[in-house]
């Protein structure tokens, strides 16, 4: 799963690329007292390594190298889908050999600073620490917009922009593409007799379940009050219908309660293999789950849909109805005066969890300054 903070504990992690085992192992000296070294004898190399070490958080490397030399590094670093790559600082470490103009032209493909030969400890351990701090205080307010406060997964923002990338991908290198929603069912009854505090902790348990099943190279957010999508490049409809049944299995073996009594937890899961093609967008994507969701849940929800079944949606057996009786005390209805207020106080999501309520008590007055309205209104239902 894409990680958005740094790492958590530990040195800070670099790398150091460069063809000279000379200079690796004299940088690793330098540096290793303060900061955790890891080191690449060319581009290619140090490409393998930023791709699969989600820690390193500063590069240094060399211009002139076998393989792949540092301004093709520098490219593909700038160029990657992944943003925590590609604006990952990169210092360039310059020879005698390196003239004004391979500066420039490092410059232009991306570098974020320069360093020459040779280098001492305390130049090297000052660049060093000024990016790391520079990269951590980026994280840190990434993490802030981005991220949902309650459950620690992506927010609706951050996951519109993974799965623009992920769709760009998939389509440039002809990847299959999977998205899940996940919707929890009943959830604005939950909330008016079991509380936001029950509610919310429904909420976290499902964002810890999803975060224990999906992959590293997934993305998964909070996009609304009690929804969820995935996205899963690479993934065919088949294998993200595997990890959407296990999510669902590994919830309904979860075992959630206040004050002693269990919480009745549903869920409604749709699944989309959406073609990768240039007219694909987010929002695209996203309407058409919506429309699987909808069929999940008008055959009771508590179950697994995939886009491609048509036929199984027509068949599916509506889910039993759950018991009535619940020993959760009922929350006051709210005056239109208190729910005012609470809206005032940010607590919108309480506000919205009783809009049925607060529709009734309004309804004498819209009826009579808007009649016809109010006769259209009661016509339709």
């Amino acid at each position: 799963m894409t990680q958005l903070p740094g790492r958590q504990g530990g040195k800070p992690r670099l790398l150091m690329v460069d063809d000279s085992r000379v200079m690796r192992k004299a940088a690793s000296k330098m540096l290793g007292e303060r900061f955790e070294v890891v080191t690449a004898e060319d581009g290619q190399e140090g490409w393998q390594q930023i791709c699969h070490d989600e820690h390193v958080q500063v590069v240094f490397t060399d211009l002139s190298m076998p393989e792949l030399d540092g301004y093709g590094l520098l490219e593909k670093i700038r160029t990657s889908d992944d943003p925590g790559i590609a604006h990952m600082p990169v210092i360039v470490v310059t020879g005698a050999e390196n003239d004004d103009s391979a500066r420039e032209r490092a410059l232009e493909l991306g570098a974020t600073d320069f360093i020459g030969k040779p280098f001492n400890t305390t130049d090297l351990q000052a660049r060093a620490s000024a990016h790391m701090n520079y990269q951590r205080e980026r994280r840190e307010l990434e993490q802030q917009v981005t991220i949902d406060g309650l459950t620690g997964l992506g927010n609706k923002q951050h996951f519109h922009t993974r799965l623009k990338q992920d769709l760009a991908f998939c389509e440039r290198h002809g990847h299959p593409i999977s998205v899940v929603r996940i919707d929890v069912d009943d959830f604005n009854k939950l909330f008016i007799k079991a509380g936001k505090e029950a509610a919310d902790e429904v909420l976290r348990q499902l964002a810890g379940i999803i975060t224990s099943i999906v992959r590293k190279e997934d993305t998964a957010a909070r996009t609304g009050l009690a929804q969820f999508i995935i996205s899963l490049p690479t993934a065919e409809e088949s294998g993200a219908a595997i990890l959407a049944n296990r999510i669902l299995k590994t919830l309904n073996q979860t075992e959630i309660t206040k004050h002693g009594r269990k919480l009745p937890v549903g869920i409604s899961v749709a699944v989309l293999q959406p073609d990768p093609h240039p007219g694909q967008t987010p929002r695209s994507v996203q309407e058409e789950l919506g429309l699987v969701i909808q069929e999940a849940q008008k055959a009771g929800g508590d179950r697994v849909l995939r886009a491609s079944d048509k036929t199984a949606r027509s068949k599916l057996p509506s889910r039993p109805e759950p018991p009535q009786e619940e020993n959760f005390p009922r929350l006051p209805e709210p005056s239109v005066d208190e729910a005012l207020e609470m809206l005032a106080n940010g607590r919108e999501d309480e506000v919205r969890a009783q809009l049925g309520e607060l529709r009734k008590k309004l309804q004498p007055l819209l009826a009579l300054f808007y009649p016809a309205d109010d006769d259209n209104d009661q016509g339709s239902r």
